[in-house]
């Protein structure tokens, strides 16, 4: 069975990760970087741009060596878009999937909440 490309899937995966990790990303590269280098538009570019390579990347590459691969790659966007170097390209990343995971368990609890109210 060859390779198969999904292009459907693709942007569907590209224009949700643009809405729910690009303003994550922006706050987090706004307080890190400063507002003058991190542009909202630069975290869009960002997100699309590794969800895309990401994504041909992880065709060819798995694993261990694949996790690295994207873990360079997401850093190497960021260092580039948001103007800093590799250690706060990680230092922004990091802080970006606290917040992240912050407001998705906000979240869950909220909605846990109002179904608890219907069950």
């Amino acid at each position: 069975m060859g390779l198969v490309f999904n292009p459907i899937g693709l942007a569907v995966n590209v224009i949700v990760g643009v809405i729910v990790v690009s303003p994550v990303l922006w706050l987090a590269g706004r307080a890190m970087a400063g507002k003058e280098k991190a542009k909202f538009t630069d975290a869009v570019w960002i997100v699309a741009l590794g969800i895309i390579i990401g994504s041909m990347l992880g065709v060819f590459v798995h694993g261990l060596l694949g996790f690295v691969a994207s873990l360079i790659l997401w850093l190497g966007l960021i260092r580039h878009f948001f103007d800093t170097g590799w250690l706060k390209a990680l230092v922004i990343a990091v802080v970006a999937l606290v917040v992240f995971a912050i407001i998705a368990a906000v979240l869950t609890f909220m909605g846990l909440l109002v179904l608890s109210r219907f069950i």
